[in-house]
Formats: C-alpha cells, sequence, structure tokens
C-alpha cells in the first residue's frame, strides 16, 4: 500500500477531509494520514458532519502535528492549503512526490451553521475531485 500525508496549518478541516476520503475511496490501494504545523487539536465539528453526510468514516482521526511522521516513508506528501505550502516542512525519509491543492479553508467563511455546511461541502467535493484525479483514476 502507498503511504500519503496530507498536510495544513490546524489539520482540523481540508486535511482531516482528504485523509478520510482517500482511506475509503482508495482502500486496499493507499494508506492515508494528515498533519498540521500548527494543530488545532480537535477536528473541526463541520468536517465530522460533512464526513458523516457524505458516509465517510472518520472514527480514527485527530489533530496532529507533522512531526508525529518524521520518521516515516510517505509516498506522496499533499499540501491542502497555502499557508502549509509556504511554510518550510519537514524533511521525510525517502523522496515523496509532492502534489499541493490550493483549497480554501471552509473554517474561515462565516455563515449561519446552514451556509458553513455548505461551505464544507464544497470543500469536500473539491477535495473528492482531486483524489479521484491523483490517486484513484490513475
Amino acid at each position: 500500500m502507498k503511504k500519503v500525508l496530507f498536510l495544513c496549518t490546524g489539520n482540523s478541516a481540508r486535511s482531516i477531509i482528504s485523509e478520510c476520503l482517500l482511506n475509503q475511496m482508495g482502500k486496499n490501494r493507499y494508506q492515508a494520514f494528515s498533519a498540521g504545523s500548527k494543530p488545532v487539536g480537535k477536528v473541526n465539528p463541520y468536517s465530522i458532519k460533512v464526513l458523516e453526510k457524505n458516509n465517510i468514516n472518520h472514527e480514527s482521526v485527530s489533530s496532529k502535528s507533522w512531526d508525529n511522521f518524521s520518521d516515516t516513508m510517505f509516498d506522496t506528501v499533499v499540501t491542502v492549503c497555502n499557508n502549509a505550502a509556504n511554510e518550510t516542512c519537514p524533511v521525510y525519509p525517502g523522496s515523496p512526490n509532492k502534489l499541493h491543492w490550493d483549497l480554501a479553508d471552509p473554517a474561515a467563511h462565516n455563515g449561519n451553521d446552514e451556509e458553513k455546511l455548505n461551505q464544507f461541502q464544497r470543500t469536500f467535493d473539491q477535495i473528492h475531485k482531486y483524489i479521484k484525479k491523483e490517486f484513484i483514476n490513475k
């Protein structure tokens, strides 16, 4: 199985959604993980809501530091926000393929609960397209 790490700053939304989606869509082909440069320590509740709405397993996810994976060899490392892409990332063993997905932070969206959930769904849909293109349909 190929190992993929999704990086973001807070590791509460985009990277978490990416991890869960790839683990489900790429089952038996990929093992996905996520981490943040400055993890907030908890998964955004709207991330959980959108994963549940789309029947995606999220039981084992947590917000954690990218330092947790400093000794792990990955086949691919994906940054999912501009902040993480512009930071000096840790050096991971081997020569992982590097990708960047420019995704707006759904947690930064202001609005009522329905509007926030809709923004998270739009982000989920974008990530779904990226995963299909970069991992599933290859």
